[in-house]
């Protein structure tokens, strides 16, 4: 597979030959093949996998965005991620930098990954009509 990880300003990351990616939604972690069906799903604050034969198994930090599948080829928007190789450092950037939220913004970004989600969905659904 192909994977592009992009940020609001820049890419962070651009992989080929990736042979499996696990990513983290508001429903629990999920896998992604090669050979799996397109999809589009809502990722929330977690950590990434994804594994190369060159790299082995790398692990990125993210926050909240989309995934979407389409062939062989996975593009991944989220709003943040750190890279590192250190699974317990990536794990305490996650609760510092993207969970400790003040309770306003945390309501605001469920109210908006509700909305995310239901968008996603009807799109999906749409577009399989």
């Amino acid at each position: 597979m192909k994977l592009k990880i992009l940020l609001p300003f820049k890419v962070f990351a651009e992989k080929v030959d990736v042979l499996r990616i696990v990513a983290e939604s508001h429903n629990g972690s999920f896998g992604l093949l090669p050979q799996r069906l397109d999809c589009v799903a809502a990722l929330a604050p977690g950590i990434l996998i994804y594994e190369t034969a060159t790299e082995g198994e790398v692990c990125v930090a993210v926050d909240e965005g989309v995934l979407v599948k389409t062939g062989r080829d996975v593009l991944i928007s989220v709003r943040n991620a750190i890279g590192g190789t250190d699974l317990g450092e990536l794990h305490k950037a996650v609760e510092q930098e993207f969970l400790n939220l003040d309770e306003q913004e945390r309501s605001v970004r469920s109210v908006l990954a509700k909305l995310e989600g239901g968008f996603i969905t009807r799109f999906a659904a749409m577009h399989h009509e």
